[in-house]
């Protein structure tokens, strides 16, 4: 019989989610994703010392000997770096994105999506094969609107209630990840249930509603579940467009000998009515739902405490240099 990973596989697109290269090698996703813990656990493995040292030495001619500055142009780069390595790997599609810090600035997230663009093309990387992340903050999904009508291909992140999802697909956003794991924490804690059967799993509920709606109402928008905290949420989610999977739960997946069963098909969607979302109706839903509302200040925040992180080690390593 074949791995629940193989049949997975034939009915969904499997994406990595991780930084580590070598699991990417193991897998054989179509693509990755990354995000800032990701890099900045990446960046501490002996592995990539030479690929930090590069950004390190690239920054810094950029920024003309400013250390300050040129640890802020590592970041970017690092994120680039790693990006062009994934890409070696990966048939498809790498996830590079923008700074959490700017998750409620339209403006400038535009401007760092563009940024983060050019060095890819400076590369000779094609926009078809990166996605810009940004947060699903109302800011966010106008930025993604505008890089859209650009060309830049746009997935949304830190995505947990409805609101962001018809929001994120009305603005032409190229990809969804709703975050499966931190839903289920979510009501794990506000209910003091200590687990839920595999199809009653808050998480995957919230990801079947989303892909439902998007399917019945024809938006174009790929719905990618992510943050998964075990193997059962993923094969009660099997057939979404993409999943993406950290390496130990492909390992899992891999191991594992069962049949696998199609839950999610386009053709059989449930039906769902139309939900118009437009600025007032956004921010009064966001603020009604109390998990979106947690889970994506809380998102930000973690991310936010990642790229400090990052800086930090940044700043040291390029004492040594």
């Amino acid at each position: 019989m074949a791995s629940l990973l193989e049949q997975l596989k034939t009915m969904t697109v499997v994406v990595a989610d991780t930084g580590d290269m070598n699991s990417m090698k193991q897998f054989k996703p179509r693509d990755a994703t990354t995000n800032p813990s990701l890099i900045a656990a990446a960046a501490l493995m002996p592995d990539y010392k030479q690929l930090v040292d590069d950004a390190l030495i690239y920054a810094k001619k950029e920024a003309k000997g400013d250390n300050a500055a040129a640890v802020k142009v590592a970041i970017d780069r690092l994120s680039v770096e790693f990006g062009l390595k994934i890409l070696q790997i990966v048939p498809g599609r790498v996830s590079t994105e923008v700074d959490a810090r700017l998750s409620f600035d339209t403006e400038a997230s535009i401007a760092k999506g563009r940024a983060l663009i050019a060095q890819y093309a400076a590369a000779n990387i094609g926009k078809e094969r990166v996605l810009i992340k940004l947060a699903t903050t109302w800011e966010g999904i106008r930025a993604a609107e505008v890089l859209e009508k650009e060309g830049i291909h746009c997935n949304m992140t830190l995505l947990f209630g409805m609101h962001q999802a018809v929001a994120a697909a009305e603005a032409g956003a190229t990809l969804i990840s709703p975050f499966v794991g931190r839903i289920l924490d979510w009501y794990k804690k506000d209910t003091g249930t200590a687990s839920y059967p595999q199809a009653e799993d808050p998480g995957v509920l919230s990801v079947t509603k989303i892909y439902n709606y998007y399917k019945t109402h024809g938006h174009k928008t790929e719905v990618m579940g992510a943050s998964f905290r075990n193997i059962g949420e993923i094969i009660e989610l099997a057939g979404c467009d993409l999943l993406t999977i950290s390496p130990q739960l492909l390992g899992e997946l891999e191991k594992t000998e069962a049949t696998l069963v199609k839950k999610l098909d386009a053709t059989k969607a449930s039906d769902s009515p139309k939900i118009v979302v437009d600025e007032k109706a956004f921010r009064e839903m966001h603020e009604k739902d109390r998990m979106a509302k947690d889970k994506l200040a809380e998102g930000i925040d973690g991310f936010t405490k990642a790229i400090v992180s990052l800086e930090k080690q940044l700043t040291e390593r390029l004492a040594q240099l």
